[in-house]
């Protein structure tokens, strides 16, 4: 789809004031009746060259680009005692995996799948049932830790 300069110039200046893609394309539709996909937003502002003014992210940014390699062994311990591993291969069927220690010292393999369940998976003993602040304490792990890991 071709803008033209002026609206070109509105996609810049509304980058330039921090608004998202999204914002862009909602702007696009309010302002100028002009429907565009997401993908083709993203498209525009890149072709355009735009530079976002709101460096909130870069330095988030850096720092993974300083650090590239991320270890997917990464261990989360509380004072509670519920300890968190996320696998480095992934169990086939899941979008992540991995393990939990509980506060009793009991470890269970942990899957998420891709439509978003969170599953235990039974170990030597299929009766065992981790208690509830045992659970609410490795959920709050596991959501920090696949935070970090950008799921």
């Amino acid at each position: 789809m071709d803008l033209s300069e002026s609206q070109k110039e509105s996609v810049q200046k509304w980058a330039a004031e921090g608004a998202s893609i999204a914002r862009i394309q909602d702007l696009l539709k309010e302002e100028f009746s002009i429907g565009m996909t997401y993908m083709d937003v993203r498209f525009l502002v890149d072709d355009l060259g735009v530079v976002y003014s709101n460096a909130v992210e870069s330095p988030e940014a850096s720092e993974e680009e300083a650090s590239p390699e991320v270890d997917l062994n990464d261990e989360v311990q509380s004072a509670g005692g519920v300890s968190v591993d996320v696998d480095a291969v992934i169990r086939p069927g899941s979008l992540v995996s991995g393990t939990v220690r509980f506060s009793d010292g009991v470890s269970l393999g942990w899957q998420l799948t891709s439509t978003g369940q969170l599953g235990l998976i039974p170990g030597d003993d299929p009766e065992y049932r981790p208690s509830n602040e045992d659970i609410q304490s490795f959920q709050s792990q596991l959501q920090s830790v696949l935070k970090e890991k950008g799921f």
